[in-house]
């Protein structure tokens, strides 16, 4: 097993190779990932990603049962603006390769107010991913002129529970699904 210095050395190069915007962010455990604006050649990626995730946090994601994403899920997940729909995508360098470990994405609902959802794969989590992709996506919703953003989750998602507190949100029983909860965000 590689030591987080390897492994962030080893990384350094490939996150280098990167054109385009991006950041490195450490994570807790003193690993370093890339996070980016999601892009079409990001396709492969996101379709390995949903495929790789356990079918808990498939469910989680998408309140359904997922086994993988269809072509019109996929080309829908694909569908970012930089304006009225965005994603950031989390990349690891692993065996000479970059792979997707988390995105974050918000869409537009209104003219001034985004649903926004965050997944980490699950060997990745609880090491604050989550809370770095979210921070990236709250500050590009403000930069782009949305008021609030919220999420619509499962009430059995602690994970979910936690980080919305965590980075500010109200959270609330949905009036329309005793199952589910919406976090709210003023930006």
């Amino acid at each position: 097993m590689l030591t987080v210095k390897d492994h962030n050395d080893r990384a350094a190069a490939a996150y280098a190779a990167v054109t385009g915007k991006y950041w490195i962010e450490a994570l807790k455990d003193g690993r370093h990932v890339l996070i980016r604006p999601l892009t079409e050649k990001d396709r492969d990626r996101e379709y390995a990603f949903i495929k790789r995730l356990s079918p808990e946090s498939r469910h989680m994601r998408f309140l359904a049962h997922i086994n993988e994403p269809g072509a019109a899920m996929l080309n829908q997940l694909m569908d970012v603006d930089d304006k009225q729909r965005a994603a950031f995508i989390a990349l690891v360098h692993e065996n000479g390769h970059l792979i997707e470990i988390g995105l974050a994405r918000y869409a537009a609902t209104g003219e001034s107010e985004c649903e926004c959802a965050v997944t980490v794969a699950d060997e990745w989590k609880h090491l604050g991913l989550a809370t770095a992709l979210m921070e990236h996506l709250i500050k590009g919703a403000r930069k782009n002129g949305f008021r609030q953003m919220y999420s619509v989750d499962a009430s059995s998602n602690a994970p979910m529970r936690d980080l919305a507190k965590a980075l500010g949100f109200e959270t609330r029983n949905d009036p329309d699904d005793s199952c589910q909860v919406i976090h709210r965000l003023c930006l």
